[in-house]
C-alpha cells in the first residue's frame, strides 16, 4: 500500500504542474488536480461515493478559476453557497428557526465531501437531530422512536412533524398556528388509510376525534380553542396507554386532563376519548344509546312525514273542490259574521312563542354548523359569527332563553291545573279536559278521523281547542328540555357534573344532544312548518300565533267542536277581539315570521345537502 501511494505522488505533482496551462486556456480544473494538494484532508474514494461525487471541486468553490493564482494564494476562497444548486431547500431553510439562530447547512450536513444520500432512511434523521436535541423529551423511547429505530419507515421521525428544512419556531403556545400544529402533523399519518392499514393501527382514532367537540372545532378552523392530539398524548413521549409512563395511562389521566379541565377527577377521566358508538363490544352503552336515538329519529320522521305528505295531497284536493264550488256560486260553509275576529291566544302566549322562535333559530344557527362541521356552509356560518367561541356564547344565551320559556310553561301549567277559576273540574279533570294540552282518548278518534279524511273515507274532524299534532309539539318541548336541555347542561358544565357522574356519561350526553337536536330541527323545519304554515288552507303563513286572533270562519271551520262548546256555554263573546291588530304591528311581525320561515327552510335544505354530500 505504501509503495502504491509513493508512486502516486510524482503523478499528482505532474498533474498539478500541468493543469495551470489548461486552466489558463479556459478548461475546467480536474478534481484530481485539487487532490494533489488536498488529498491529505479529502478522501478521493469517499468524495467519489458522495452525493457530490459527480461534481467538480470548482462547482462549489466557484472563485477558483485560475489554478496558478489559487496556488499562489492570490484568490480568496469564500464559503460555499449551497443555494446555487439547492434552491428549494435553501428557500425553506431561510424561513426556518435554524436560519434565525444562525444554523447553516454545514451544521447538519457536516462533511460535504463524504456526504451520502439519506435514501429516506429516517434513522439518519433522528441521529442527526439528536446531536443537538438530546433525545427530545423521551422521543427515542416512544412508539414512534422505537418504530423508526427498528427500521419502520412509516413510523414518525423528526422530519415528519417538523420538516427537513422549513423547521418552524414553536412560537406562542396558544396561537392558532401552534395549536393547529398539535393535530395537523398527526393527521398526516393517522389519516392516511393505506399507512394505517399497513401498520395495523386503529383507524378509529382520527374518525372519533373528528366527531368530538374538539375535532369539530379543529375542522371548522378554531384549533386554539380545543385540545389537539399532542395535548393528550404529548408531542414526543407518545406511549401505549398500558405503559405507566404514558400520559394517557389511567393513573396519569387526571394530571393530563387537568391541563384544560382544572377540576378534573377520576370519575371525569372515565370519558371515552375515542369512544365509537358503532363498537358494541367495547362501548355497549354508546352503541345502544345511538341505536335508541336513531330509532327515535327514524320512527318520528317516518310517521310524521307520511302524515304530512298525505295531508298535503288531501288539502290540495280540498282546495280545488272549494275553488270549483266558488266558481259555481256555491258556498260550502256559510258562517254569519265570518270575518269577525276572535282571540285564540293571549299576549303572554304570543310573547312566549316569540321567545321560542328566537331561541330555537339561534340554537339551530349556532349548533348545526358544529353538527355538520365537514360542510363548507358550516365553516362559512362560523366565520360569519366571528368564530366558534362566539357561536358557543350565542348558543348558551339562546339556551338560557329556552329555560326561561320552559319555566313560564311550567308556571302556566301549574296555574291552569290548580289556580285558574274559569276552568271547570278538579286538577285531574282539567288535565284530561278539552282545554288541556295533555293527550286524551279524544285524540285517538281525531287521528282515526284524520286518516279517514286523508283517504277520502270521511269528513275532516271538527277539532277541540287543541289538535293531536299541537299536543305532540307541546309534549315534545318537555321531552326536549330533558333530552337536549339536560345533556346540554352536562356539556356546558362538564367539570361540575364530572364530580358525581362517570366520564362516559358525557359521551352519552353528546349522542343524545346531537341526535335530539337533529330531530328537533328536522321536525320543526319540515313537519311543524307544514302543519302550521305550509298546509294548503294556510299557506304561506298562519298569522294567529303572532297576533293571537283568528276569524270566526276559521274558528268554526278548524275547531268546530270548540266553537260549539263555547256557544253551548254562552261564552263565545268573551273571546271576541276588542280590536284588530294594527298595520305596523302586523307588518313587523309578518316580516319577522317570514324571515324565521326562510331561515328555517334554508337550514333544512342545508341539512339535507349535508346528508347527501358528506365530506371526509
Amino acid at each position: 500500500m505504501v509503495q502504491v501511494f509513493t508512486r502516486l505522488i510524482p503523478l499528482l505533482l505532474l498533474l498539478a504542474l500541468a493543469r495551470p496551462g489548461f486552466a489558463a486556456q479556459g478548461l475546467a480544473i480536474d478534481p484530481a488536480t485539487c487532490l494533489g494538494c488536498h488529498g491529505n484532508k479529502i478522501s478521493a474514494e469517499q468524495m467519489a461515493n458522495s452525493v457530490h461525487g459527480k461534481n467538480g471541486c470548482t462547482s462549489c468553490h466557484i472563485e477558483i478559476v485560475e489554478l496558478a493564482k489559487h496556488m499562489r494564494g492570490e484568490i480568496k476562497v469564500g464559503k460555499v453557497q449551497c443555494v446555487r444548486c439547492h434552491k428549494k431547500e435553501a428557500a425553506e431553510h431561510a424561513k426556518s428557526i435554524h436560519s434565525e439562530k444562525g444554523i447553516g447547512c454545514a451544521q447538519c450536513h457536516t462533511d460535504m465531501h463524504s456526504h451520502t444520500y439519506w435514501n429516506k432512511d429516517k434513522r439518519r434523521v433522528i441521529v442527526k437531530c439528536t446531536q443537538c436535541h438530546k433525545d427530545e423529551r423521551g422521543f427515542s423511547q416512544s412508539v414512534h422512536g422505537k418504530g423508526v429505530l427498528a427500521g419502520n419507515q412509516d413510523s414518525a421521525a423528526c422530519n415528519d412533524c417538523h420538516n427537513l428544512h422549513e423547521i418552524k419556531a414553536l412560537g406562542d403556545p396558544n396561537s392558532k398556528e401552534n395549536r393547529e400544529f398539535h393535530t395537523k402533523v398527526c393527521l398526516r399519518c393517522h389519516a392516511d388509510a393505506k399507512l394505517v392499514e399497513r401498520n395495523h393501527i386503529s383507524e378509529v382514532a382520527v374518525k372519533s376525534y373528528m366527531e368530538s367537540y374538539h375535532g369539530k372545532n379543529y375542522r371548522l378552523g378554531y384549533p386554539e380553542k380545543v385540545a389537539g392530539c399532542a395535548d393528550c398524548h404529548t408531542a414526543h413521549a407518545i406511549l401505549p396507554s398500558k405503559d405507566p409512563n404514558s400520559s394517557v395511562n389511567p393513573a396519569n389521566l387526571v394530571k393530563s386532563c387537568s391541563k384544560c379541565h382544572a377540576k378534573g377527577s377520576m370519575l371525569f377521566t372515565k370519558f371515552y376519548a375515542h369512544g365509537e358508538h358503532n363498537d358494541r363490544e367495547r362501548y355497549p352503552i354508546l352503541f345502544y344509546t345511538f341505536i335508541a336515538m336513531t330509532g327515535l329519529l327514524v320512527g318520528t320522521f317516518t310517521v310524521f312525514w307520511i302524515h304530512t305528505l298525505l295531508w298535503m295531497i288531501r288539502g290540495f284536493v280540498e282546495n280545488r273542490e272549494k275553488a270549483a264550488a266558488l266558481e259555481e256560486g256555491v258556498i260550502l260553509h256559510h258562517v254569519p259574521e265570518g270575518h269577525k275576529q276572535y282571540r285564540r291566544f293571549r299576549r303572554v302566549h304570543v310573547f312566549m312563542h316569540l321567545l321560542v322562535i328566537i331561541s330555537f333559530l339561534g340554537l339551530s344557527l349556532t349548533g348545526l354548523p358544529l353538527k355538520f362541521s365537514d360542510q363548507i356552509w358550516a365553516k362559512f356560518l362560523m366565520d360569519l359569527y366571528g368564530g366558534a367561541p362566539n357561536a358557543g356564547f350565542f348558543h348558551r344565551v339562546c339556551a338560557g332563553i329556552t329555560f326561561v320559556y320552559f319555566a313560564m310553561a311550567l308556571s302556566m301549567s301549574i296555574h291552569f291545573l290548580f289556580i285558574r277559576k274559569d276552568i271547570k273540574g278538579n286538577p285531574l279533570q282539567r288535565l284530561f279536559g278539552p282545554d288541556s294540552l295533555c293527550p286524551n282518548l279524544r285524540d285517538i278518534s281525531d287521528v282515526i278521523g284524520m286518516v279517514r279524511w286523508f283517504f277520502f273515507k270521511g269528513p275532516k274532524p271538527a277539532f277541540e281547542r287543541w289538535t293531536y299534532w299541537e299536543k305532540f309539539d307541546f309534549i315534545a318541548v318537555f321531552w326536549g328540555m330533558f333530552a337536549i336541555g339536560g345533556s346540554g347542561l352536562m356539556l356546558w358544565f362538564p367539570e361540575f357534573f364530572g364530580m358525581f357522574l362517570p366520564g362516559w356519561a358525557f359521551n352519552v350526553a353528546t349522542i343524545i344532544h346531537s341526535d335530539e337536536a337533529l330531530l328537533a330541527t328536522g321536525f320543526i323545519f319540515s313537519v311543524h312548518f307544514f302543519n302550521t304554515h305550509g298546509r294548503p288552507e294556510k299557506f304561506p303563513m298562519d298569522f294567529v300565533i303572532f297576533n293571537g286572533q283568528m276569524s270566526k270562519h276559521e274558528f268554526v271551520e278548524e275547531r268546530g267542536d270548540q266553537w260549539a262548546r263555547y256557544e253551548k256555554e254562552g261564552i263565545t263573546e268573551k273571546f271576541a277581539a276588542k280590536k284588530s291588530s294594527g298595520i305596523f304591528y302586523d307588518f313587523c311581525l309578518k316580516a319577522f315570521g317570514f324571515t324565521a320561515l326562510f331561515i328555517g327552510i334554508t337550514l333544512l335544505m342545508l341539512m339535507i345537502y349535508a346528508f347527501m354530500h358528506p365530506h371526509h
